[in-house]
C-alpha cells in the first residue's frame, strides 16, 4: 500500500481514486494507515460473503481473511484488469498500473 501512496500524485493527475479493504477492524486498520502514512480510503471488516462477491480466495486460517485481489477499473465500472491471489505473491503494481492507464489513454485519444 506504500508504493500506491506514494504514487498517489500522479493516480489523482490522471482522475484515477485508491480503494483499499481488509478484514480486520475498524481500529486495526486505521492504526495500520496511520503507521503507514496510507492517506487513500480504506475498508474494514470485510466478510467472506464479500469476498465471495469479488471472486477472492478466502483461506480459512487465522481466524479467516481474504487474500489479495485487486482490480483496475475503468469508466463506468468495466473491468480493465484483475489480479485474485492464493497467497502473498502476486499485486498489481502502482507503476505498472500507471503505464497501462496510460497507454490506454493514448489509444483512446488516438481512436476517439
Amino acid at each position: 500500500m506504500a508504493a500506491w501512496e506514494s504514487q498517489k500524485d500522479v493516480l489523482a493527475e490522471m482522475g484515477l481514486t485508491m480503494i483499499g479493504a481488509s478484514v480486520e477492524p475498524k481500529e486495526v486498520v486505521q492504526e495500520m494507515a496511520e503507521k503507514s502514512g496510507v492517506t487513500f480510503p480504506m475498508a474494514y471488516g470485510v466478510t467472506r460473503e464479500e469476498a465471495d462477491l469479488l471472486g477472492s480466495w478466502w483461506s480459512e486460517d487465522r481466524g479467516g481473511y481474504i487474500q489479495p485481489t485487486e482490480f483496475l477499473l475503468g469508466r463506468g465500472g468495466t473491468v480493465l484488469g484483475a489480479m485474485y491471489a492464493s497467497g502473498p505473491v502476486g499485486r498489481i503494481n502502482a507503476d505498472e498500473a500507471i503505464h497501462f492507464i496510460e497507454g490506454r489513454e493514448r489509444a483512446r485519444l488516438r481512436s476517439g
